[in-house]
């Protein structure tokens, strides 16, 4: 069992900067990977969440597309935490942000079923 909690959301204005926390407790090591989804307005279902960064126990790193160059994922395993940080902020980036943990090999993460946070809520305003 993991618990995943998120905190760091908030009210930004369009190009200003928002760090996101997700800090990990329980059987941590099972899994080798973290990830943040986002969850956009008018979506509802948990399948909808969409993938914009992992990382692997090894620093390796994965972004979407409509974050790269601008959001960072980082981790400490010393403190079970996982970062990111969001600069140059889009109101299309306003959403319901979730950490994940799961598998991540060759370049592919693979969350693992059931292990959400309550996720933070971002807001960028145009």
């Amino acid at each position: 069992q993991v618990q995943l909690v998120e905190s760091g959301g908030g009210l930004v204005q369009a190009g200003e900067s928002l760090t996101l926390f997700c800090a990990a407790f329980g059987d941590t090591a099972t899994y080798n990977g973290f990830a943040w989804y986002v969850q956009l307005p008018g979506t509802e279902r948990e399948i909808e969440r969409e993938l914009v960064a992992a990382i692997s126990s090894e620093g390796a790193t994965k972004y979407a597309d409509f974050v790269k160059d601008r959001f960072t994922i980082s981790r400490d395993d010393a403190k079970n935490t996982v970062t990111l940080l969001m600069d140059n902020l889009e109101p299309e980036d306003t959403g319901v942000y979730y950490c994940s943990t799961g598998h991540y090999y060759d370049g592919h993460y693979c969350r693992a079923a059931g292990y959400w946070g309550q996720g933070t809520q971002v807001t960028v305003s145009s």
